[in-house]
């Protein structure tokens, strides 16, 4: 969503949820909202709505659900002990939780290549790419992450 600029002050960010593509957004049916939906441009109703969102797999709501929901698998990440891991790269942020759950973040503009101090006797499960491990070093995009589970 996007912003109306031409309303005051917060009111500004303050515009109906735009559910769908429909009338004022699927937010009312009403014929007048308190505040205008968002209803042109690059933001408007009709090109960014939650229905358009939910069917796009690469959309942000959809990324945003994925995550939510493995985090919800992974308890430990908030609730156990946790250390840093050695990486040997200063962009690549590597936390272990509870023994059970990896995190690997490379927070750099370039790729990465790290190989983490873990005992790969284990099998460690990418949460978020199904079927894949780590076997060696592992190679993380620019601003990318993994999220492994020990198994």
């Amino acid at each position: 969503m996007g912003d109306n600029l031409r309303l005051r002050e917060r009111n500004a960010i303050r515009t109906p949820m735009q559910w769908s593509s429909g009338e004022n957004g699927g937010f009312s049916t009403a014929k007048e909202l308190v505040r205008p939906a968002i209803a042109s441009g690059p933001y408007g109703f009709e090109s960014v709505n939650v229905d358009d969102q939910l069917r796009d797999p690469s959309s942000l709501l959809r990324w945003m659900i994925g995550m939510i929901r493995i985090r919800k698998q992974c308890p430990e990440v908030g609730d156990s002990e946790w250390q840093v891991l050695a990486t040997g790269n200063p962009q690549v942020l590597a936390t272990l939780h509870g023994e059970v759950v990896l995190c690997v973040h490379n927070v750099g503009d370039r790729t990465a290549e790290v190989t983490l101090p873990l005992d790969l006797a284990r099998t460690w499960r990418n949460l978020r790419e199904s079927g894949e491990s780590i076997s060696g070093p592992l190679t993380l995009d620019p601003y990318g992450y993994a999220w492994f589970r020990a198994g």
